[in-house]
């Protein structure tokens, strides 16, 4: 297995973060790269830097103003009255009902974003560009027959093709599997296993014939995204029934989420994709310091083993999973778990 990562994920390193009324240490920390980084070699990954496969891979998911708004944002900082220190950072967001594109800094940081997890510092668009290119050069990787796994930070999944959420940036799952799709001219799935709902990845392809998106997630009635991942949201168009959410209730363990699990690999092998992109988020972790599920390091390794003896060409893109002792070791227990499947 290859990791692909770059230290320019360093550069994007928000230090707080307003959550639940009060300003904390921002989960989302650059010490995550290095965490990751050490776990995922422990695992018997080799080390492997991506290429830059440029724009044209991220422009088919996102869309042109929102990558331009990313690459000029600290740029423009000067135009911010009073100047601003290391970041910068909407309070105001735009709604449907509220749909005009102003023209000043501050007035786009809420139009392209969604939330105050997701400022814009000196190094953000390197390490979200690369973060990208991550997961381009391991869905290039899988579909070669070496299984792959992309250390994206910051992560993906929460961004729509048009505004950041959620910690996310560039929805580097999404940008991996239509990739993947462009270059097989096949169909391509996507499970994500974050305790969070996909709600970006779904957003983009939920009316798209060749992606089949499934999330396991914690019931959103009251845990973040909110306003998206219910059972009943099943694509639209031509894509009716090609997205899948089980909403599970807090906390969920090993054996509940392996029973949905299994269902979604069955609706994988029907589907049956040239490709499989899994959204690797580890916040299902029971130590995990934003997550809501109790997955045991054993959980994850079977979690692996399943996704393994599905034997689709795969790559993990890193989603969520953050600072606690578990997290190495649940990365670890993945990946050795998942090779072990190849190996047979």
């Amino acid at each position: 297995m290859l990791v692909f990562h770059t230290d320019r994920s360093l550069g994007h390193d928000p230090d707080r973060y307003f959550r639940r009324g009060k300003i904390v240490a921002h989960p989302e920390s650059a010490e995550r790269y290095d965490v990751l980084l050490g776990a995922a070699l422990k695992a018997g990954a080799l080390s492997q830097a991506p290429e830059d496969n440029g724009l044209e891979p991220i422009l088919r998911v996102h869309s042109q103003d929102y990558v331009d708004f990313l690459a000029q944002a600290w740029s423009r900082r000067a135009e911010i009255p009073g100047g601003i220190s290391d970041e910068i950072l909407g309070t105001h967001f735009a709604k449907p009902q509220m749909h005009r594109r102003p023209v000043g800094l501050l007035g786009q940081m809420g139009y392209y974003t969604c939330d105050t997890s997701t400022p814009v510092r000196a190094g953000t668009w390197g390490a979200v560009y690369w973060s990208a290119q991550a997961a381009i050069s391991s869905a290039e990787a899988a579909l070669k027959g070496e299984p792959a796994y992309a250390l994206c930070r910051p992560p993906g999944h929460h961004a729509f093709s048009d505004a950041a959420a959620g910690f996310c940036y560039f929805n580097n799952a999404a940008i991996a599997a239509r990739h993947m799709g462009h270059l097989t001219g096949g169909r391509i799935a996507i499970l994500d296993i974050d305790v969070h709902h996909g709600n970006g990845a779904q957003s983009i392809f939920y009316e798209d014939p060749n992606v089949l998106t499934i999330s396991l997630h914690c019931d959103p009635s009251d845990y973040y995204p909110f306003f998206s991942g219910y059972e009943d949201e099943t694509g639209s168009g031509p894509a009716e029934g090609l997205n899948r959410n089980f909403a599970l209730p807090p906390g969920t363990g090993d054996e509940a989420f392996l029973s949905a699990l299994t269902t979604a690999i069955e609706a994988i092998r029907t589907f049956n994709p040239a490709g499989l992109v899994v959204a690797l988020g580890l916040d299902a972790g029971k130590d995990d310091p934003v997550g809501a599920f109790g997955i045991t390091e054993d959980g994850f390794a079977q979690i692996a083993t399943r996704i393994g003896d599905a034997g689709l060409p795969t790559t993990f893109i890193q989603e969520g999973g953050y600072l606690c002792d578990a997290l190495p070791k649940n990365l670890t227990a993945f990946l050795s778990a998942f090779q072990s499947t190849q190996a047979d």
